[in-house]
């Protein structure tokens, strides 16, 4: 009887033990161009302490609903974010700058498309590689599914929106190929020589080749003198008294810590 009694006290004291190990979770979800950055916050940051930080890309617009209703302790967005969108309750800000890329394919022997042809291409008007000087080659376009950050932030900069009755529709002709995330834009673009899209500055290797703009290298340089202009914030959304291991884990990422693994990994500090 007495070896069972200790046998039990023994199990619950591991149990308890382990709990106090495990600490708390901390639910991070949004934009997809945010995900790999924040799950490297993530993982340098649960290497100092206990508490558990789950991060989930779902798309800037699931992020923005999270962050207003409560299904997460931080929304990630990948677009500047309206305060109408969010309410009263919950606070926004920016964690870090991360430019756009226009990418193709390395055997593409374009190197350099103006704002202009880009837009063109995106709305179909320019639908072969032969039109801005490459070979006589079907145009492969390549977007964001609606709702993406990164789709919504490519098209206010390029232009790619109309006015339809007063409402505000995309430009992006409905021919482009739609993906889900820069994942999937990157193995499309790698994989097909005549393909165009446009990812996550941070997101770039060697698997296919950012375009110049405008003569513009894409670079973290030219982002931060402003001679990039395609570029957006990275954008992080919570309540505004947050749960204190949300709030530990934000205070992290705006230190000189957390920002010096944003700019170890290709991205632009805001501190």
């Amino acid at each position: 009887m007495n070896n069972k009694i200790f046998s039990s006290i023994s199990a619950l004291s591991l149990l308890l033990s382990s709990a106090a190990i495990a600490g708390n979770t901390v639910t991070v979800s949004g934009s997809t161009s945010v995900t790999g950055l924040m799950e490297v916050l993530a993982e340098t940051y649960q290497l100092q302490q206990n508490d558990y930080i789950e991060v989930q890309g779902t798309g800037s617009g699931a992020g923005i609903r999270a962050a207003k209703e409560g299904t997460s302790m931080i929304g990630m967005s990948s677009r500047p974010v309206a305060t109408d969108e969010l309410g009263k309750d919950v606070q926004q800000f920016v964690m870090a700058l991360d430019g756009i890329a226009v990418a193709v394919n390395n055997q593409n022997p374009i190197k350099n498309l103006s704002i202009e042809q880009v837009k063109a291409i995106y709305t179909g008007d320019i639908n072969n590689w032969s039109q801005v000087g490459g070979d006589d080659q079907a145009i492969v376009a390549v977007t964001r599914e609606v709702g993406s950050g990164t789709r919504g932030a490519f098209e206010d900069i390029m232009g790619l929106t109309r006015k339809i009755n007063d409402i505000t529709v995309t430009a992006i002709s409905a021919r482009a190929q739609v993906q889900s995330g820069n994942g999937s834009i990157k193995t499309l673009v790698a994989n097909n020589s005549a393909a165009i899209g446009f990812i996550s500055l941070g997101s770039v290797d060697e698997s296919l080749a950012a375009l110049q703009i405008e003569g513009v290298d894409a670079t973290k340089a030219n982002i931060q003198t402003g001679d990039y202009g395609i570029a957006r914030p990275f954008v992080l959304m919570a309540a505004n008294s947050p749960e204190p291991e949300a709030q530990q884990f934000i205070d992290y990422i705006m230190s000189s810590e957390g920002q010096q693994v944003i700019a170890d990994h290709g991205y632009i500090e805001v501190k």
